[in-house]
């Protein structure tokens, strides 16, 4: 038994409703569901009763509810005690994040978790591409990079890099396009398209992979138009302007007349990593890095169950 299954358990408690509890909780109802069933199998007890319309506690849940509150009071002083003594009370971090990072179920638990567990750190954002990011940390300008590492890219000894999530990339495309009504396509299918890709000076990692890809299935993308903002570049292949290929978080923009379409290459994926200097020792820092390891543990199982 771990505490996120209790705050699972007391949230659809106070709720009694298993839709508006996996909301609150920001993670889909089927896992939220899977869950409580695990902590009722582990208790040996059924803590819900449930039905078409309601759910309801048992006098068993009722019990155990008033348990679940004492220990999350507990564990949420301990956490403030230890926190003032290691420093995680106050102070500044500051994270840059890859124009897509927003979009990943990852970012936005992290940012909501940490500002929850750390609510007198002030986190200040920046949108930068990440090669920027990579020189802002090693001026120490920076604290935490959510980055894409290009695959030549020279290394940087002095910076630490680890994989958070793998995301697929897909092709993205109008409504109306005669690849559209195909569940996957191959990069070589986009031999003759016209492509919406980031301008050079933009510096992102996913664009240098695209035309490696492309130039691997022996053609190199005609570039029709380039837009800063993976929205826009959404927003301009869903007017019919051509395709794009980007990370599979822009599947959460959802525009008028738009088809994201899987990309079928073993190596259509591209990383999503966190940066960090070697040597920073700081206690915010590494509270943050092991948010993110934390987040994306859960998001990697919660993708299991579901397969």
């Amino acid at each position: 038994m771990e505490l996120r299954h209790l705050r699972y358990f007391v949230t659809v408690a106070e709720e009694l409703h298993f839709s508006r509890a996996a909301e609150k909780l920001n993670i889909g109802q089927p896992p939220l569901s899977m869950q409580i069933r695990a902590l009722e199998e582990e208790l040996g007890v059924a803590l819900f009763e449930r039905s078409r319309r309601r759910v309801f506690l048992t006098a068993a849940g009722r019990t155990f509810l008033a348990r679940a509150r004492q220990i999350l009071a507990d564990a949420d002083a301990a956490r403030r005690e230890v926190q003032q003594i290691a420093g995680l009370d106050a102070g500044e971090l500051r994270i840059a994040f890859t124009t897509s990072a927003p979009m990943t179920n990852l970012m936005k638990r992290v940012l909501t978790a940490y500002r929850q567990r750390y609510p007198r750190v002030t986190l200040t954002l920046s949108e930068s591409p990440s090669e920027r990011q990579r020189d802002a940390l090693t001026e120490r300008t920076l604290d935490i990079g959510l980055l894409r590492q290009a695959e030549d890219a020279p290394p940087m000894s002095g910076l630490h890099f680890e994989t958070l999530i793998d995301e697929a990339l897909v092709v993205v495309l109008h409504q109306g396009h005669a690849l559209a009504h195909r569940e996957s396509l191959s990069i070589a299918d986009l031999a003759n398209e016209a492509f919406i890709m980031h301008p050079p000076d933009v510096g992102t990692a996913v664009d240098g992979k695209i035309r490696r890809m492309c130039e691997r299935a022996g053609f190199a993308p005609r570039v029709v138009q380039e837009a800063r903002e993976s929205t826009t570049i959404v927003a301009l292949a869903a007017s019919g302007l051509g395709v794009a290929v980007l990370p599979e978080a822009v599947r959460c923009i959802q525009i008028e007349g738009v088809r994201f379409r899987a990309l079928s290459e073993p190596d259509a994926h591209t990383p999503l990593l966190l940066a960090k200097r070697r040597d920073d020792t700081s206690p915010l820092v590494q509270a943050f890095a092991a948010m993110c390891r934390e987040v994306a543990g859960q998001l990697d199982a919660t993708s299991q169950q579901a397969d």
